[in-house]
């Protein structure tokens, strides 16, 4: 085995990235094999490589939400199932919440690597899922228990020598409404996983097994000194924020939380979130793995972006969340919505490092993940169906740049899904797929705009849920830009249009339409102080209207010449004050 004096720097590099590698290709794997839009077409999933002693040491960002629920539901499903009773060829499903799970929908498949009967870790995969079972069609709805939302799946073999269990299949597949989509999801995750053992086993063969796991030491030492210099570039001190999700589904009481974050130097950053509110009999409930990865998400992006993420990076990191609370919630409570409290809650931890960070953090952001899910008997086939996925909306500004339009938020890489695969897989039109104008949080730099989708069912009635957020408060501005629009969700029945709640399950009659209208992002500074020539553009793409660009904005335009007054413009300034109207 190579010594630490004579570590080869280029044999590191080699096999640092050869390990990274190997989850990549996990991940191309099973987005080309699976058979659910929400897989091969939005990204929802990540892939990860664990050593024997389940220590993360490279995982494939696919989702950044990942970045904590893989970390802690691998160690605990191999645990929980005993390692000693694992073995070459095996696998195990599970999706326990409350054995280090995220929601339901979410499932892991960790499959042993053994090199000539010994040990050397563990190949895993997470990927959500169109369906689990439950209440309602997707899986997601305003549930008050667990029990509601879903087939729970502890750690069982799903294989064993390579072969599939066929009973453990029949049983899970039997709870599930999209048994064709969910079974050929299934089965790319075993792919994946295969995909990952047989990379590694080569690179296990062509540079020896102590060699690699003599690296692999040292990639997490040289990880973990790397964080800790990074971290001992950040300010020292306390910095804490409160926010809160609009509605817990069941009464319209807000769910506040709560965040303080201390950076200490060399020995890490601590994340307290003490004050969040006790756990609610309502889809509002993050687990701690879903927690964890919030914190994570946080950490990672405050640092270098080239360095690795794996169990020395998670080191530096100290989490307070109290037990029974929505930021770490017991059973039997229900935790369908948890992502949309974790995405919030990252929110909150940027707005409480916005003073730390002058001009670095971003304004508010769409920060939920927006579920719709819907499902029936399909008209034609006779089958069920089930669709699930999550709408964009506006990304807060920066100090220097606008903030994006309709994309997901923080560690919500996932796609929007496409018009065209959607309506050609399932009995659905989509009538409207375009930009909310006028819906940006105004600022020197404007946030981004929200999306609008409207969801259509000319020919049978249809079981569709929405399991969202920002009904009622849009994204923050900071340093006086302007909040962004709120989201409204809205149902079109002819003659009428009524506004919904953002938590609920809706029975459609044929011609009745969805629509959603998701929020835009917080403004970053006075939006007087915003470039006339930029409130022009943002007129001419029909982002903004001329009259909002007058009264907001203070910019008086010609929209025939398309020019700025800029006598009026002056003028307008002037009346309302550097930083605009009062």
């Amino acid at each position: 085995m190579a010594s630490a004096s004579r570590l080869d720097p280029i044999r590191f590099e080699v096999i640092r990235n050869a390990l990274m590698e190997a989850t990549e290709e996990m991940s191309v794997s099973l987005r080309r094999s699976a058979y659910s839009t929400n897989i091969k077409t939005r990204n929802d999933f990540s892939c990860a490589l664990f050593d024997r002693r389940l220590r993360a040491v490279a995982q494939a960002f696919n989702q950044p939400n990942h970045l904590g629920s893989l970390v802690h539901s691998v160690p605990s499903v191999v645990r929980a199932y005993g390692p000693d009773r694992l073995g070459p060829g095996d696998t195990l499903i599970a999706n326990h919440p409350y054995q280090g799970g995220v929601h339901l929908n979410d499932i892991t498949f960790v499959s042993p690597l053994f090199h000539r009967n010994r040990l050397f870790g563990y190949v895993a995969n997470l990927a959500h899922h169109v369906d689990v079972g439950g209440g309602a069609p997707a899986s997601v709805g305003a549930f008050q228990e667990v029990f509601q939302e879903g087939v729970i799946i502890p750690p069982v073999k799903v294989v064993e020598n390579g072969e599939l269990v066929e009973d453990v299949f029949r049983l899970v597949l039997a709870q599930i409404r999209s048994k064709h989509e969910t079974g050929g999801d299934f089965r790319a995750q075993v792919a994946a996983n295969h995909t990952g053992t047989r990379r590694l086993t080569a690179l296990i063969e062509r540079l020896g097994l102590e060699t690699i796991t003599h690296y692999i030491e040292e990639l997490l030492e040289y990880t973990e000194r790397r964080t800790r210099a990074e971290v001992a570039k950040l300010p020292g001190g306390e910095f804490s924020a409160e926010g809160v999700v609009d509605s817990d589904g069941f009464t319209d009481r807000p769910v506040r939380l709560a965040a303080r974050i201390r950076f200490e130097g060399a020995e890490g950053v601590r994340f307290d979130l003490t004050g969040s509110d006790p756990q609610r009999r309502a889809p509002v409930n993050s687990t701690y793995a879903q927690t964890y990865s919030a914190c994570a998400y946080v950490l990672k992006s405050l640092i270098d972006p080239d360095l690795p993420v794996n169990d020395g990076f998670y080191r530096l990191m100290r989490i307070v969340a109290p037990a029974g609370s929505v930021v770490h919630c017991r059973p039997p409570a229900p935790v369908v919505g948890g992502w949309e409290v974790q995405t919030r809650l990252v929110d909150v931890m940027f707005k409480a490092l916005a003073p730390a960070l002058p001009g670095t953090m971003p304004a508010g952001t769409k920060a939920m993940q927006c579920h719709a899910g819907f499902g029936a008997i399909h008209p034609v086939s006779g089958e069920y169906y089930c669709f699930l996925e999550t709408l964009g909306g506006g990304y807060g500004a920066r100090a220097a740049r606008d903030g994006p339009d309709a994309v997901q938020t923080h560690g919500q890489n996932t796609e929007n899904a496409p018009i065209e695969e959607t309506e050609s897989n399932y009995p659905v039109r989509i009538l409207r797929y375009e930009l909310v104008n006028d819906s940006e949080g105004a600022g020197t730099c404007r946030g981004g705009l929200g999306l609008r989708r409207d969801y259509l069912f000319t020919d049978h009635e249809v079981s569709f849920t929405i399991l969202a957020d920002r009904e009622r408060w849009g994204p923050h501005g900071l340093l006086g830009g302007l909040p962004g629009r709120r989201a409204s969700y809205l149902l079109n029945s002819g003659d009428q249009e009524v506004e919904v709640g953002s938590k609920q399950t809706l029975q459609l009659k044929p011609g009745q339409i969805i629509s959603y209208r998701t929020c835009g992002g917080g403004g970053y500074g006075p939006p007087h102080r915003r470039s006339p020539q930029a409130v022009l553009q943002d007129v001419r793409e029909g982002k903004v209207g001329a009259e909002r660009a007058r009264s907001v904005y203070g910019v008086a335009l010609d929209t025939t010449a398309w020019k700025v007054d800029e006598a009026e413009t002056r003028r307008l300034r002037r009346k309302d004050g550097p930083h605009g109207p009062a």
